[in-house]
């Protein structure tokens, strides 16, 4: 998928640790590292908010993409 997570480069930009950031935005580690992986498939807004509140950016410094031209056509099974 070409959409990146770029989280990592902002923690370590701000000197802080995953573990406090999951702690102060109210999310499990666990949760948190699977964002930072990009091994989830959506997240809310609100903790989107809360990211970007507590980091001091935008959602778009969170996430990155590579243009994918396969991007523009919607697989039969995906929801829209």
């Amino acid at each position: 998928m070409p959409v990146r997570v770029t989280l990592d480069r902002l923690i370590v930009a701000r000197g802080l640790k995953a573990r406090d950031l999951a702690a102060e935005i109210g999310l499990s580690e666990t949760q948190l590292s699977l964002f930072r992986s990009g091994k989830v498939k959506g997240i809310r807004f609100s903790t989107l908010a809360r990211m970007c509140a507590v980091l001091g950016c935008r959602p778009g410094d969170l996430l990155d993409y590579d243009h994918d031209p396969a991007d523009r056509v919607r697989p039969a099974d995906e929801a829209v």
